[in-house]
């Protein structure tokens, strides 16, 4: 994979990052019920999209916010605050934009190689 530099990974429009992190966020969930379970496709499916939804990873971000570092809470809040014109099925649009936020600092942190950081952030949001 080509490695962005810094410079770009910074500029990059929120909704690519959000989009990257999305992608990651889904392979994480995805890797880690198969890991977990014995289970068929479709259950596994089923299980994944009750984690990888804009309510879930709103939720995740509340709880988990206060621990960011300052140039993560940045991250975020450019993130929630970028314009859209989609709108979440199930969610309100405060949880939508939350959740871009959560996504767009998944792949800042992919983006950027932190893979301990985006490991530490990823098993916080998972906790219980």
């Amino acid at each position: 994979m080509e490695k962005l530099s810094e410079f770009k990974i910074n500029h990059l429009p929120p909704s690519t990052l959000s989009f990257v992190g999305d992608a990651v966020f889904c392979l994480f969930i995805r890797t880690r019920l198969a890991g977990q379970f014995d289970y068929k496709s479709g259950e596994l499916t089923k299980r994944a999209s009750q984690v990888v939804s804009a309510v879930s990873q709103s939720k995740m971000l509340i709880r988990i916010e206060e621990d960011l570092s300052e140039d993560e809470k940045q991250i975020v809040k450019r993130c929630k605050n970028a314009y859209t014109k989609t709108v979440a099925k199930n969610a309100t649009i405060s949880e939508y934009h939350r959740a871009s936020g959560l996504e767009g600092l998944i792949g800042w942190l992919y983006l950027r190689g932190e893979e301990e950081r985006l490991k530490e952030v990823m098993e916080e949001c998972l906790k219980e």
